[in-house]
């Protein structure tokens, strides 16, 4: 019943249901990961200097060089959460053409003064990891014999390298959001950049809960001067500003991935805190509970058995206003360089890397990641709307 009275209320505040729609579907987004961005390396950090800061819906013919190492296959999972390192050497050209037993490639220039470079690649280099250690023979004119990196001897006509390398290893790619002053393909690292929010929601989001409700709850329950020394700790931290808090932790912390989420979430407790402190304060006191004592019940059973179901609530609605901080916070630290660090991709050093272009006509690589910011917030701040409505009994 109860459930379905929540629903009922929260299904009408139309924005909270479009911000759980978006908050879901950038889930599964970061959840795929790798597997649905076009540059599925690592980071997504394909480098290609020659096509950096192109725009969006930006096409280029692109050879693809075997790169002269062994490259274990990865599993789905690995792919999905790692990606998978790229066997190829990515080069953006504007024309090629075979001669003799060479691959000749016109690398990629902008029109603007640039002088044409020439890359000379033997057509068995192009296909094949070849050891170096061995060299190539031509056994006739028109069959090569080699060696490659997995010490196989290997057999294969000129025609077949031609074929192979026309048909597979010089292919064009569009850019759907363009690329970044590296070269890199900024649609793949929006993506893993969503990952990297939902992360240190989580994380922090979770680290706060598990501080906030404890000192709450024992702060709530059992007062005196229980609750005098934990309210002293809370309006202590309070006081601090947070971005003052979250740069000395992670500075003590290092930089790093894993150091930004603890920072956050050791910040964010406080506002737990106070909400559960004052919600047990005022449950300790109900019928229900006074029974409980009555019947004989020890103060664990109590909290975790009757207080803390009927605050749940007010504790979800915090939740989604702190996912939303962590997020704003993450990418703040991340701007000012102490946060997630490169090559990991946030939206917070996207922004950095970029903002110098604000002024030239490329400030959509600044703006991109500074949208996602801004819808990724606003969905989360919807969301805790509607659930305060749907917790909000005296809407009925």
């Amino acid at each position: 019943m109860e459930n379905s009275l929540f629903w009922n209320r929260f299904k009408h505040n139309k924005l909270s249901i479009a911000g759980a729609i978006f908050i879901l579907l950038s889930f599964f987004i970061a959840l795929l990961g790798y597997l649905i961005t076009p540059d599925s390396t690592p980071f997504s950090n394909n480098q290609m200097l020659s096509i950096a800061a192109k725009p969006p819906m930006f096409k280029a013919k692109i050879a693809l060089i075997r790169k002269h190492q062994n490259i274990e296959s990865s599993s789905f999972f690995h792919t999905m959460l790692l990606g998978r390192e790229t066997q190829y050497q990515c080069i953006p050209i504007d024309s090629f053409k075979i001669q003799g037993d060479s691959l000749i490639l016109n690398e990629y220039s902008s029109g603007k003064g640039d002088e044409p470079f020439e890359s000379r690649f033997h057509l068995v280099d192009v296909v094949f990891p070849v050891d170096k250690s061995v060299p190539v023979v031509k056994t006739t004119k028109d069959n090569f014999r080699f060696k490659d990196a997995e010490g196989r001897i290997i057999t294969i006509s000129k025609a077949e390298l031609i074929k192979t390398i026309v048909d597979k290893q010089i292919v064009t790619r569009t850019f759907l959001l363009g690329t970044d002053r590296f070269g890199r393909d900024m649609f793949s690292r929006l993506i893993i950049g969503t990952r990297v929010s939902f992360s240190v929601g989580f994380i922090s989001v979770f680290i706060s809960l598990i501080i906030g409700i404890w000192l709450g709850v024992v702060a709530g329950y059992y007062r005196d001067r229980t609750d005098v020394f934990i309210s002293w700790l809370i309006n202590v931290v309070w006081s601090i500003p947070t971005l003052l808090m979250v740069l000395s932790i992670t500075l003590v912390l290092g930089k790093g991935f894993w150091q930004v989420f603890v920072a956050v979430g050791l910040t964010m407790w406080v506002e737990v805190a106070r909400v559960v402190r004052g919600q047990v304060l005022s449950f300790r006191e109900k019928e229900f509970v006074e029974a409980a004592r009555a019947l004989g019940f020890g103060d664990f059973r109590i909290i975790f058995r009757h207080i803390l179901p009927n605050i749940i609530g007010p504790v979800v609605i915090i939740s989604a206003a702190n996912f939303a901080s962590a997020i704003l916070m993450e990418a703040g630290l991340s701007f000012l360089g102490v946060g997630v660090q490169p090559p990991v991709p946030s939206w917070g050093n996207m922004i950095k890397d970029h903002y110098g272009y604000i002024i030239l006509d490329q400030a959509y690589l600044a703006i991109l990641p500074g949208f996602a910011i801004m819808l990724m917030v606003l969905a989360f701040n919807f969301l805790g709307n509607g659930l305060r409505d749907g917790f909000d009994t005296k809407m009925e």
